[in-house]
């Protein structure tokens, strides 16, 4: 079984987008372990298993799933954001459902 979300241009990319999460944790005040990292990061590509993601795609929604966790947000909002990515048609929806999410929160 092939990884849809392996990109042989740029193989450090999945190394590249951990990192990124690591320091995130990190500036949030929660820094989180490898494992933590390598389980929010599985995540996200478990959720765009479905779609052909850019890497700024994958590295978005792993953010948001990050971010839900060191904000210890309530699981049924974790749960409805993952249905939602699952859900969507292609990556332009998923970019949608995240701005979305951006803007619900800003006002």
């Amino acid at each position: 079984m092939s990884n849809s979300l392996s990109h042989p241009e740029d193989p450090d990319f999945h190394s590249s987008i951990q990192e990124n999460l690591k320091q995130l944790s990190a500036q949030l005040g929660s820094p989180l372990d490898e494992l933590s990292i390598t389980e929010i990061y599985q995540d996200a590509c478990d959720l765009l298993s479905h779609i052909s993601p850019s890497p700024l795609t994958l590295a978005r929604v792993a953010g948001t799933l990050l971010v839900y966790r060191v904000q210890k947000t309530e699981l049924e909002e974790s749960q409805w954001f993952s249905t939602q990515v699952k859900q969507c048609l292609d990556e332009e929806e998923v970019e949608e459902l995240i701005e979305s999410i951006h803007r619900t929160d800003s006002l």
